[in-house]
């Protein structure tokens, strides 16, 4: 007999709620006093609270004893690996995910010469790695199961790309190609197609111009690419299904000297970032027409701003030279971004999320520092 009591319907308690639902007595009503959404209610008439009762955080999984400047992930035969790219230890380190002792393990090391870059690419049953340097071009890998390892598959031809800043693949009309983003001032940003024996250049994008990044991104079922370069605003090309060729398409403008672009989608809309070392880094939106700004970001020293999410948990990670990286979680109630939880990472250069075996992970590269792995966890509030 529960009559005369008055209950704070908040989290703590979720137990009576759930028991109240499962039992077979007959128990008088539960009258709430508070919060205030819930006063003089039945604790009966809650609908969940899952929601409110639940929250998550990033704690340290992992420390990898190494520098790093780019991860990049892949499944392969029901496993998971990650690419890490170390220019100062010379080598592109290829960990897998060790289900036993639930950690990332080392699977196979292919070394270079200051290596910026190692992107997985599947092609069937293949598995290759481009390999993009600063000295000594750069060059594409390919995994031998006689040899268990990944032994050089070809080379990528060092008068287009002398100084690589971002590798991007996508695949259009069920045809692989990447795109190499170079940042030098004789460079020359190149897609590259798979032709089933193996990865020749195929187009010359933005001679000239500095290119920091490149990002694939479908606008309204078309494909197009977003280049940002030191020297001018971001470009858009979009995919000429006539000729099979990337055209310029428009620009994004008032956005100088933008070191990174990327995309992702929340709730059927399409977002991008746009990260900037000096002022402020941009969350902007494609309205069916263009890009418009939703949120603006303090970002000094910024290197990456990177989307990511895990359970329906929308983030931004911000990473900055001259303060802590800042973690943005989405806000559906007031659509921004809000300051989550700040990260300790020494000059950071690159977030990737990873998910295995019902776990979320997101690497944080540093150029100086550790590689750090952090785990995405969901903390019961009502417990």
């Amino acid at each position: 007999d529960l009559r005369g009591n008055k209950f704070e319907c908040d989290c703590k308690a979720k137990w009576l709620f759930l028991w109240l639902k499962m039992t077979n007595s007959t128990v008088s009503d539960v009258l709430c006093i508070g919060p205030a959404e819930y006063q003089d209610k039945k604790l009966n008439d809650v609908t969940s609270f899952d929601y409110e009762c639940t929250t998550t955080d990033f704690v340290v999984h992992q420390i990898l004893p190494y520098q790093s400047v780019s991860v990049d992930t892949f499944n392969s035969k029901n496993d998971v690996f990650v690419a890490i790219a170390q220019p100062s230890m010379e080598n592109c380190m290829v960990l897998e995910w060790d289900h036993i002792e639930m950690n990332f393990r080392s699977y196979d090391n292919i070394t270079g010469q200051s290596i910026v870059g190692c992107k997985a690419i599947l092609v069937g049953d293949q598995v290759f790695v481009v390999v993009a340097q600063l000295f000594g071009g750069s060059h594409i890998y390919k995994y031998d199961e006689s040899w268990t390892k990944f032994v050089k598959f070809q080379d990528i031809e060092v008068s287009r790309i002398s100084k690589p800043n971002d590798i991007e693949l996508f695949e259009i009309d069920s045809e692989m190609f990447f795109v190499i983003a170079d940042s030098s001032k004789a460079g020359l940003s190149t897609v590259y197609k798979w032709n089933n024996k193996g990865f020749y250049s195929y187009q010359s994008l933005h001679e000239w111009f500095r290119d920091t990044d490149a990002e694939f991104v479908d606008i309204d079922g078309k494909s197009h690419l977003i280049l940002s370069s030191r020297s001018q605003v971001p470009i858009i090309l979009q995919w000429n299904k006539a000729s099979k060729k990337f055209v310029p398409h428009s620009e994004i403008p008032n956005m100088e000297d933008v070191l990174a672009v990327k995309s992702f989608r929340m709730q059927n809309n399409l977002y991008i970032t746009l990260t900037r070392f000096i002022g402020d880094s941009r969350v902007m939106k494609w309205n069916s027409k263009q890009f418009v700004e939703i949120q603006a970001l303090p970002s000094r020293g910024a290197m990456t701003l990177q989307p990511f999410s895990f359970k329906n948990n929308y983030y931004l990670a911000l990473g900055s030279d001259y303060t802590f990286s800042q973690i943005y979680q989405w806000d559906g109630e007031k659509k921004i971004f809000r300051l989550f939880k700040e990260i300790y990472v020494q000059a950071p250069r690159s977030f990737t999320a990873v998910s295995t075996d019902r776990r979320d992970f997101f690497f944080a590269s540093s150029f100086k520092g550790n590689t750090q792995i952090f785990e995405h966890i969901i903390i019961d509030l009502s417990l």
